[in-house]
Order: C-alpha cells, then structure tokens, then sequence
C-alpha cells in the first residue's frame, strides 16, 4: 500500500513539473526549462561501439554538421542532409540520422517515397501541416525548415531519405509496469534514482541504450513500452476497422502496411509520432496531403484507440 501511494506521488509530481500542455505529454515531450548553469561541453573525444570515428560534445550538438559513426552503412550523404545551410536549415540527417530512422521527437523518413517527402515539405511551407503542441518544436520548428529549404534541397533529401532501407528500429513491450521517466532532449528518459510507476493511458518510448542515443549513434534504437491488450486491440481497429470505429490501414497503407505507390510505409514506426499524426489530423493541425482522406478514418478514435493502434503497427517488422 504505501509503495502504491509512493508510485502515485511520484507521478503527480512528475506531472506537476512538466510544462502545462493540453495534447499528451508523452508524446509531444516538451522539454523542462533548461538550467540557468549548465556545464560546458566535454571537449574529448567520444566513441561508440564498431565504429572508428571520433567527436566531441561540441560536433556532436552541432545542427549544421552531422556526427556520421557508420559512413558505410548507408550511401554518401552530400548537401543539406549532412551540413545543412544557416541561419534556419538544419542539416536533415541530425534529426532523422543518416540511417533516416530518427528519434522519437522526430519522424521515420527511411523508405518513404520520394514524392511523399516533398508534398510533406511543401505542406509544411504552406502552412498546411502543423503541430497541436506549439510546445513541442522538432514539430512545430519544421515549417521554418522548410521555408529555409530549396526545391532542390529538398529534392536531393527526398532522394537520399526514399533510397534508405526500413529496418527494425523499435522493440514493443506490452506491461502494466514501467520506469518512471522525464523528458530529456524532446523524448523520455529513465530518471534517477531508478523506480517504476503504472503505465496507465500512455505510451514509453524511451531509448535502449541512453548514452548512445545522446551521442547520435544511428545503430542504438528504441523500446516502446505500451499498455497490456493493446497490440490485439490495436489489430482488431487496424485490421478490421474495429466494427466501423474506424478503417483497416492496409486499404491505403498497402500489405503488411508497407506502403503502397505514394501512400507512405507505417509498419515499424515510432508509435510516440504515430500518436502524434492521427491527434494531429483530428484537431485539424495538419491538413495537408491525403489527410483529408485520413479524417474520417481517426474521427472516432479516441486517445486509448489511438494507443492501441500506434501500439499494433510499432510492433509490425518494416
């Protein structure tokens, strides 16, 4: 009893010090106020696992220069991928890393269709696609990203990102239980002391492996903790259509929800930036392309329904 009533303070307060938002935290994870001293970046030289590169904290968090660990696991990154163009065009590969992965703040663009990476960037210039949580700014930044970039920035992008292969990124884990966690670096981490707490209506992605994460390190993935029941009620409502709650996904989203023409590949995705899309096109922030034909189907989904589907597809191999 008193080890519940422990795990039920710890979370309202880890509650009470989370920036005030109204769009689910865990999933728009909106950074603390940073600290008033923070200490000066390590200047040696850090290492990952088989790799032979070497760069300190200042390259590592250099927006504008991207810390490549496994240059040959993937084709030449030229142009803004790798070094972006200042003030506002931040090198691609920093947030969705060379293997075009990315992190639960950001999105999966690996394997997606070349043509779909340019409607989405033209969408964000038009204002079109948006962001519920302004809060939340690898989101909400991307229109100034994209205003930054050039047609044929943005070309040369699409064809790198489309001509990377999906790849296993994200383990999910059904439980009731799990670490009780902060936001650090727009995603959540494991807090220290260690502790867990129930899982409730949420989603925990979270990284395997912290230190590797932070380094940028593109072979380090992600767990995906989500509720007990979600993955077979996540296949009924995506499969199904959930007796008309909403539509099966591989209508459009193709076979094995791998993608089909234009429509874009979901299976493997962060179930974190799932969430995010289908709250995204209910609240009507994002409008741009083929979400008018997403309306209907995440129209009666309620948040838990959200989980459950965000849930089934993570789990599915890419």
């Amino acid at each position: 009893m008193r080890r519940t009533v422990v795990l039920i303070f710890l979370s309202l307060f880890a509650a009470a010090q989370a920036p005030q938002q109204s769009t689910p935290y865990w999933a728009y994870a909106v950074n603390p106020a940073a600290p008033a001293n923070s200490k000066p970046p390590d200047s040696s030289a850090r290492h990952v696992p088989n790799s032979n590169a070497t760069f300190t904290d200042e390259q590592i968090h250099n927006l504008y220069e991207v810390p490549d660990w496994h240059p040959a696991d993937h084709p030449p990154m030229t142009g803004v991928v790798v070094h972006g163009r200042k003030p506002n065009l931040y090198a691609c590969a920093y947030c969705h890393l060379p293997n075009g992965e990315g992190r639960p703040e950001n999105s999966t663009i690996a394997g997606l269709p070349a043509s779909y990476i340019v409607r989405q960037m033209q969408d964000f210039k038009s204002g079109a696609r948006k962001c519920s949580e302004p809060l939340f700014l690898p989101a909400a930044n991307m229109p100034k990203i994209a205003a930054a970039a050039t047609d044929k920035e943005i070309q040369a992008a699409a064809k790198y990102f489309s001509k990377l292969p999906r790849r296993p990124w994200i383990r999910v884990v059904e439980t009731n239980t799990v670490p009780t966690t902060h936001v650090s670096g727009w995603m959540l981490v494991s807090s220290t002391p260690s502790s867990t707490e129930p899982i409730g209506h949420r989603i925990i992605e979270m990284p395997e492996n912290l230190e590797r994460t932070e380094l940028r390190d593109d072979t380090s993935g992600f767990v995906a903790y989500v509720p007990e029941g979600s993955l077979k009620t996540g296949k009924w409502l995506v499969t199904s259509g959930g007796n008309g709650k909403t539509v099966a996904c591989a209508k459009c989203h193709g076979p094995g929800l791998r993608g089909r023409g234009s429509v874009p590949p979901i299976a493997g995705t962060s179930p974190s930036y799932i969430v995010r899309q289908l709250y995204d096109i209910q609240s009507g922030a994002r409008s741009g392309f083929a979400s008018g034909q997403m309306r209907a189907p995440v129209g009666k989904l309620d948040l838990d329904d959200m989980i459950a589907i965000a849930a089934f597809v993570s789990s599915l191999r890419p």
